[in-house]
C-alpha cells in the first residue's frame, strides 16, 4: 500500500482527529552539560541570517547560519496545537535573536502525524520560494483555529474530495477545507495553489520523503526537537530555550 494510500484511508476514517493525538510530550530527560559560549557570527552584508534559508536533503528548512554551532530541528505538524503553542510562544525569538546572532540555526521538517491536511498544508507552505515556506508555517499555527474549524464544517465534502480523480484529489480538498483561501490571503495565488496540489507525482515524492524520514529518525509525537543531533524530550519553548542557553547560544 502506498503512502498516499494510508494517507487517504486514515483521512476517510477520521478526517476531523485533529486534536492533542500525538502531540506533546513530558520532559523526563536530565539537563545536558553547559558549554561555553558560543560567539556570534555576523550574517553576509545586507542580510539576516532570519531570511537565510536552505533545503536541506532531508525535506526540511533550514534558517540561519548553515555553519552555526548549535542546530536545533524540529519534527513538527501543521495541524498539531502543540506545535502551534511552540511557534506561538518563540519562534520569533528564537528566529529574531538565536538564529539572528549566527550561534544557532533552526531547521523545520513537517511530518504528517494528521494525514492528508498535514501533507496539504506542507506541501501549500512549499509552493512559493523557500524563504516563505517556515513564516506560511507560522501563519498557519497562529491561526490554527481558522484552520481546522471549515474542515470541522465540510467533513461530508472533504471526504468526496478524496475519491476524485489524483490530478483533482487534493486540490478539491484545499477548496473545501478553506485552505486556497488562507494561503491566498497570505500571498500565495489560487492558481498557483491549484497547480502545486494537482501534482500528484510531487504529493507523492512528498509523502514518501517525509514519511521515510520520520521513520528514519523514529518521530512518534509532534513537536520532536533534536539538539546537536540529540533527542530531546523537553518540547516547549521555555524548555527548549534553557537548553539552547546550555548549549552555549548566550
Amino acid at each position: 500500500m502506498t503512502m498516499l494510500r494510508r494517507i487517504a484511508l486514515a483521512s476517510l476514517a477520521a478526517p476531523l482527529a485533529l486534536g492533542l493525538a500525538a502531540c506533546g510530550s513530558e520532559s523526563t530527560d536530565a539537563p545536558a552539560a553547559s558549554a561555553e559560549p558560543a560567539a556570534e557570527v555576523a550574517a553576509p552584508a545586507g542580510t539576516e541570517w532570519r531570511d537565510t534559508v536552505t533545503v536541506t536533503d532531508e525535506g526540511g528548512y533550514l534558517v540561519g547560519n548553515p555553519e552555526a554551532p548549535i542546530e536545533l530541528v524540529e519534527y513538527g505538524s501543521l495541524t498539531c496545537p502543540a506545535c502551534a503553542a511552540f511557534a506561538q510562544q518563540g519562534s520569533e525569538e528564537l528566529l529574531g535573536d538565536y538564529v539572528n546572532s549566527g550561534r544557532v540555526n533552526f531547521e523545520f521538517r513537517s511530518t504528517l502525524i494528521h494525514g492528508a491536511p498535514d501533507l496539504i498544508l506542507t506541501r501549500l507552505i512549499s509552493c512559493g520560494a523557500p524563504e516563505a515556506a517556515v513564516p506560511l508555517a507560522d501563519q498557519v499555527w497562529a491561526n490554527l483555529n481558522a484552520v481546522l474549524d471549515p474542515m470541522q464544517a465540510n467533513a461530508p465534502a472533504l471526504e468526496q474530495a478524496m475519491g476524485l480523480p489524483e490530478n483533482q484529489r487534493f486540490v478539491g480538498f484545499a477548496e473545501a477545507a478553506g485552505f486556497l483561501d488562507f494561503f491566498a490571503a497570505r500571498g500565495l495565488s489560487k492558481d498557483q495553489a491549484r497547480t502545486c496540489l494537482a501534482d500528484f507525482g510531487a504529493m507523492e515524492q512528498l509523502a514518501e520523503r517525509l514519511d521515510s524520514q520520520a521513520r528514519e529518525d523514529e518521530i512518534t509525537r509532534t513537536p520532536t526537537f533534536f539538539l546537536n543531533g540529540r533527542m530531546l524530550e523537553e518540547s516547549s519553548w521555555a524548555e527548549v530555550e534553557a537548553l539552547l542557553q546550555r548549549a552555549g547560544a548566550r
